[in-house]
């Protein structure tokens, strides 16, 4: 009895179009653009406007009762910060209420809790 062997057919033989580089056009577009975090985030998720997360300096005001120092907040308290002198190294810490100005309990500069919108 005579073994038979099989051997690959003429099918493997030939090379895989994708590795002979001759694969569909888009597959190469795709391979060249960023994709990923390289890519960035979608311009619909780009919050719009120069600080998208408020991390610039906030505007200065005066701090009087007349022109109070606004601080945004999306609910009815926050929990507000006063550095009284430039030099100083102390942070007075204080509740601030919707409605209106208060002042720092140590300098006495003013601040006014506005209200503000997340974005979504």
């Amino acid at each position: 009895m005579k073994r038979r062997m099989t051997t690959a057919t003429a099918h493997s033989s030939m090379p895989c179009m994708a590795m002979a580089g001759r694969g569909h056009p888009g597959v190469a577009a795709a391979a060249a653009a960023p994709s990923g975090a390289a890519a960035g985030p979608s311009p619909a998720l780009r919050p719009p406007g120069p600080d998208p997360y408020s991390m610039f300096r906030p505007k200065r005001y005066a701090g009087t009762k007349e022109d109070p120092n606004l601080v945004p907040s999306i609910g009815d308290k926050r929990i507000v910060g006063c550095v009284c002198e430039e030099d100083n190294s102390c942070v007075i810490w204080f509740w601030l209420h919707k409605g209106e100005a208060q002042r720092c309990p140590s300098c006495g500069a003013h601040y006014k809790l506005i209200p503000h919108e997340l974005p979504h």
